[in-house]
């Protein structure tokens, strides 16, 4: 295939697309909230010709887009959720919120750019299948809340990417690479205590504390960490106090915990001993107990031969040049940085890099038998389950800022991500064709799921009867 091709379509793509990109990061809207976000996608691809099914898995904000008949069938994951509270203004080299963003929130992990690099590669791709009459499908999946919010597992338990013949995606980093690092199952869930209130000084014996209750669970928890998987990890936010009155025993009291391990099995086994130590806590302060499940997403399975696809792809491409602008605001951002921050950021090297600079030029080695871990987690975990699938890291941003930070926001409508962007287009798009005109790759891929599967069949770590955690807001729109 020549890559001459996709590579002219998207450059011509360029300038619509970079447009696309800065309007969904000042929407900057927050999971399952992404209406406007949405309506963009949405838009713009029926235009394009693909037929569009909107508000799939019961969700407002998730739709497919589709192009082409038969198979086999490509997916190309898209994502466009911002994280809550990242409001910044662009390109400044300070944390300062931004004028532009009107809810506070902000893209301080480039969905915005993710997204929309996935539209234009299944754009590229519907437009080479019509061009060279090839029989297949390809499928852009517009998924809402990545950021803990797992909406891709809720679209993988009504079973929408089953008959996928693969799945490619991407993700805005700081090198250029491919995702070749296993990441952890998650569990997401809240336990809310109730008691009695009662007057603290007066008559504290009469009172049930559900703060007690959660305390003591927080310090069940610790106990456990001794006694628990290394990689697995357990963190939570306090969602309900009890009030601020100190002299008022708290009558309920709740917390949100994310239960996160290697695999799938994992966490479910964690989980059990947490919700032990939870009921444990409630039997010893007096006070009742829900455990309500919010989400969860699935371990991520490699695919070293979807991954050698993507990597030989990128290789021919390589990386984008900078002029002395855009390597001069590089630099001033990696200022920003901490040593610590540069030293993280370099764990997802293989060794084309071995001296950091502010701006990663070029394309890192790709070693299958020698995967990383990455300690967090993502709902493509999810689809790699159920079908083929493979991503690559591209650089968007200045070597060492740390995602879910101001300087991934201030730097998301700059000229350095636009490139990244139109490079993982091109990236994926002549990936998915490869697939297309040697479908030999995509049995050989499947083979090694099924080899790396072991007979585990997939099954949702949300339970069929947990819905989507969508605002009422978006609900009744």
């Amino acid at each position: 295939m020549d890559i001459n091709v996709v590579d002219r379509f998207i450059e011509a793509k360029s300038a619509l697309f970079s447009s696309l990109a800065d309007e969904i990061w000042q929407f900057a809207e927050t999971g399952y909230q992404e209406r406007n976000s949405v309506r963009k996608h949405i838009d713009q691809l029926k235009a394009a010709g693909f037929n569009v099914q909107e508000g799939v898995a019961g969700i407002p904000t998730a739709f497919i887009a589709e192009a082409g008949s038969g198979g086999p069938v490509i997916g190309i994951l898209g994502e466009y959720d911002a994280l809550s509270g990242l409001s910044q203004k662009s390109m400044s080299l300070r944390c300062e919120p931004s004028a532009e963003i009107a809810n506070g929130n902000g893209h301080g992990c480039g969905h915005h750019l993710l997204g929309t690099s996935a539209h234009l590669a299944a754009l590229a791709v519907k437009s080479f299948l019509e061009e060279r009459e090839l029989q297949g499908t390809v499928r852009f999946y517009g998924c809402p809340a990545e950021e803990g919010g797992w909406g891709k597992a809720f679209m993988a338990r009504a079973g929408l990417f089953n008959d996928l013949s693969a799945a490619l995606t991407w993700h805005p980093w700081m090198v250029n690479t491919i995702w070749n690092m296993e990441t952890l199952a998650v569990k997401q869930v809240y336990f809310r205590f109730s008691g009695i209130s009662a007057h603290a000084g007066d008559s504290p014996h009469l009172g049930r504390s559900a703060l007690d209750a959660l305390e003591l669970l927080n310090i069940g928890i610790n106990f456990l960490r001794e006694h628990m998987l290394p990689s697995a990890r357990i963190h939570y936010a306090i969602t309900n106090a009890g009030g601020i009155a100190p002299n008022v025993v708290q009558a309920n009291a709740e917390g949100l915990y994310m239960i996160r391990a290697p695999k799938n099995q994992d966490v479910e086994s964690i989980y059990a001993r947490v919700c032990d130590i939870a009921r444990g806590a409630a039997l010893m302060s007096g006070c009742g107990l829900e455990i309500k499940i919010h989400s969860g997403c699935s371990n991520l399975v490699l695919n070293n031969v979807l991954n050698q696809v993507m990597h030989d792809n990128l290789s021919r491409f390589g990386a984008p040049s900078y002029d002395e602008e855009e390597r001069g605001f590089a630099e001033s951002m990696h200022r920003t940085t901490r040593p610590e921050e540069i030293e993280m950021a370099g764990r997802t090297l293989q060794g084309a890099w071995k001296d950091p600079k502010p701006l990663f030029d070029g394309i890192d080695a790709l070693d299958v038998k020698r995967p990383g871990q990455l300690h967090g987690s993502t709902d493509v975990g999810d689809v790699s389950w159920i079908t083929p699938t493979a991503q690559c890291f591209i650089a968007c941003y200045a070597f060492g800022t740390s995602p879910h930070s101001w300087q991934w926001v201030a730097q998301g409508k700059s000229s350095i991500a636009h490139k990244g962007m139109l490079l993982a287009a091109k990236t994926i798009a002549a990936s998915a064709l490869e697939l297309f005109v040697n479908p030999g790759l995509l049995d050989q891929a499947r083979q090694e799921l099924d080899q790396r599967l072991r007979g585990h069949a997939y099954v949702c770590p949300i339970p069929d009867e947990v819905s989507p955690p969508i605002p009422e807001q978006v609900v009744e729109t």
